[in-house]
């Protein structure tokens, strides 16, 4: 069923695709709006938001043009606010794009005159506009209708570097009157004052990595070295928006690209290396990041020198919109990209181009209603309408966090009807199914999504409910397979404890086989014994390398949802191929060595003491495997570290083996492990180096053949 759905999607996202080029033309919008899925693979969807106006100077109303604008705010009635920092004022339209007014000169405190000087960032709320007077290192506040009211200087700490230098380029106020500020050369964080100006403290200080050497450095470095050093590495921060609830995003663009590419690569949870977060007032990182990949723009991403864009995304903006979703743009992309309040992407779209929708050069981003506004340098404001299915979503999101799950499973089911590869609305549904108690069939939601974690949820009570039911048969088995083990190993030890004294030069395939479990608990007179003994034999040895190959495709086809959600699974003759492989050049390159190195073994010891070293694999890869299937995301560590304890112990037999199998101390052992290892490498050289000439000689024959069949 799973594989009929997956079919059905890609058709669908094809049709769309094609669909989408059709229409390209005489579209409205010259960008593509998408998602991601569990790989990192864009998957299409209709638009959220449709472009509906591009205004520049002249359909703003202004005689003199907009020049480098910075930022762009709405207030609650909707009036827009533009920092305009090359003209050196603030502009503000009303709601319907309309010239108001500006503020550029005014009469300051002093009653002298006084003017703003490249403003960077701009703030209202219901008392006062706000504004980061970037050039004179200072805030300017006015009121509603653009008169002076009093301007906030340098805060004073000493806290602050002696050297540092206060640039104001973004804030924020929130319902308590806090001010938080967003200094472009403050490396200690955001900046937190009291209403009057008066400096609090730093919140959300972007941590700092240091290097092996970096560390060594520093035990050797001055006071003034270790100053200038830790000033280089701290980012600083280049964007702030308050969240309806008081908390408050930040944007930092200055972390280093490997570190966001590495932490996005690996799916981190913690906002440590994040170009985005959300700190409480005590500047504590709170996101919430349980999408398929974290919140930080573009994850497939190229960090080829020949790719149109290169790396990972430059975060510049944050706004929230409705319903605690919240908007980041990639200034390297001219893209925009919306989430929830999980960390799910709702939607992204954006590039550059000359038909309407386009950006060119993207600066800021707000909300306005159901309106999106986008600042583009080099246009003006382009303006985004929410569509039908933009509305849906909401519609969607909305009822979620009204708990109305009904309603919700409602929505989500149309939002399905028209974007049948959005996972974000079978996680919604699912949602709703658990909160409503309708676990199992929540299950199938979650299971269709790859959402591990909400599936756990679910599963832990629906296993709870069936261990209810099945709690005395469930320790009946587990007693008996216990006593299964307790049994056979009982039986194991006595055959091999007769095989030791029965006086047989040739024992039976039977004790052969049996003999590892002998092995593997006693590997020093284990292997001792399988040399001068004759205990094992190459036939038990193709046993447990058969075992570990079945062992091994059990595991990849046989996986529980937690550990393998997306049914990946592999061939068997991959399987055989990844222990074969290994295993032969081990015994190959073992050999070479100790030949050199007086070692005892021959290379037939060596191979029977090495397959003889995998018995742990099958003995506890089967039984984790089997058991993956009933634990939940939060329990899958044990199994993964029942396969670790596997070849731990796989190696330890391995290291034992070739000592007792060559008569080696414990140094030289160690020494002829590593050199096996670097003999390893070298027969993997050596072959592919063959295999290279060997096709360019096929390759040199093919084309003097082909060349003599012309002439001739």
């Amino acid at each position: 069923m799973k594989r009929i759905t997956s079919v059905l999607l890609v058709l669908l996202s094809l049709v769309m695709i094609a669909s989408a080029m059709t229409v390209g033309a005489g579209a409205s919008s010259a960008y593509q709006t998408y998602t991601y899925d569990i790989n990192g693979k864009a998957l299409y969807s209709p638009d959220a938001y449709s472009a509906d106006l591009v205004l520049d100077s002249a359909a703003l109303g202004l005689t003199t043009p907009l020049n480098t604008p910075n930022d762009l705010f709405t207030d609650a009635e909707g009036n827009v606010y533009i920092a305009d920092s090359g003209n050196n004022r603030i502009v503000c339209l009303d709601r319907y794009y309309q010239y108001r007014f500006s503020i550029s000169k005014f009469d300051n405190e002093q009653g002298n005159p006084d003017s703003l000087a490249a403003p960077e960032g701009v703030f209202v709320n219901e008392e006062y506009i706000w504004v980061c007077d970037t050039e004179k290192n200072r805030i300017v506040r006015f009121t509603r209708e653009g008169e002076f009211d009093c301007i906030l200087p340098e805060p004073e700490s000493q806290l602050f570097d002696e050297d540092d230098i206060y640039k104001p380029i973004a804030m924020a106020v929130d319902q308590h009157d806090r001010i938080y500020v967003v200094s472009s050369t403050t490396h200690q964080g955001i900046i937190m004052m009291d209403s009057n100006g008066a400096f609090i403290g730093f919140i959300g200080a972007q941590a700092v990595t240091l290097s092996a050497w970096d560390i060594l450095w520093r035990r050797f470095a001055t006071e003034e070295q270790e100053k200038y050093q830790a000033e280089n590495l701290a980012s600083e921060f280049n964007n702030i928006c308050l969240s309806t609830d008081g908390f408050v995003y930040v944007t930092i663009s200055t972390i280093e690209e490997s570190q966001v590419a590495s932490a996005i690569k690996g799916k981190a949870k913690a906002g440590t290396y994040m170009p985005v977060k959300l700190l409480n007032p005590a500047g504590d990182e709170i996101m919430r990041r349980n999408g398929f990949w974290p919140p930080a723009g573009e994850v497939d991403f190229s960090t080829s020198a020949k790719a149109v864009y290169k790396g990972v995304s430059t975060v510049t903006d944050v706004a929230q919109g409705p319903e605690k979703t919240w908007t980041i743009i990639d200034s390297k992309r001219n893209k925009i990209y919306t989430y929830d309040f999980n960390g799910n992407l709702l939607f992204a779209f954006g590039d550059k181009g000359d038909m309407l929708g386009s950006i060119s050069s993207i600066e800021a981003v707000c909300y306005q209603g159901d309106t999106m506004l986008v600042l583009d340098k080099s246009t003006g404001i382009v303006v985004y309408k929410r569509t039908e299915y933009g509305d849906l979503l909401l519609e969607a999101i909305a009822a979620e966090n009204s708990l109305d799950y009904d309603y919700a499973i409602a929505c989500w089911e149309e939002v399905l009807q028209r974007n049948a590869n959005f996972d974000a609305a079978y996680i919604g549904i699912g949602n709703a199914l658990y909160r409503s108690g309708d676990y199992s069939e929540a299950l199938e939601y979650f299971e269709t999504a790859y959402e591990t974690t909400s599936w756990s949820e679910s599963y832990k009570q629906v296993r709870k409910e069936w261990m209810s039911d099945w709690f005395i048969l469930m320790m009946l088995i587990i007693a008996a397979v216990i006593a299964g083990v307790v049994v056979f190993f009982s039986w194991a030890a006595k055959v091999n404890k007769r095989g030791a004294t029965d006086g047989k030069a040739r024992k039976s395939f039977g004790q052969e086989v049996i003999y590892g479990f002998h092995v593997i608990f006693h590997p020093f007179d284990g292997f001792y014994d399988l040399k001068h003994e004759k205990r094992g034999s190459i036939r038990a040895s193709i046993v447990f390398i058969v075992a570990t190959v079945l062992a091994f495709f059990y595991q990849s086809i046989g996986q529980g949802y937690s550990l393998n959600p997306t049914g990946a699974s592999s061939t068997i003759v991959m399987q055989a191929l990844s222990v074969l492989v290994p295993l032969a050049l081990f015994v190959i390159g073992n050999w070479c060595l100790t030949t050199l190195f007086e070692g005892e073994g021959s290379f037939k010891d060596i191979f029977i003491a090495t397959s003889y070293s995998l018995v742990p694999l099958p003995l506890l890869i089967v039984p984790a495997t089997l058991c993956s299937n009933w634990v939940t995301d939060s329990e899958k560590s044990l199994i993964t570290f029942v396969g670790t304890v596997a070849f731990v112990w796989v190696f330890m037999l391995l290291y034992f083996g070739v000592m007792v199998t060559h008569d080696y101390s414990l140094g030289k052992n160690l020494i002829t492990i590593a050199g096996t290892l670097v003999a390893m490498a070298c027969i993997i050289f050596i072959v592919l180096l063959f295999s290279v000439l060997l096709s360019k000689l096929v390759s040199l024959g093919t084309n003097l053949v082909t060349e003599i069949q012309y002439r001739l």
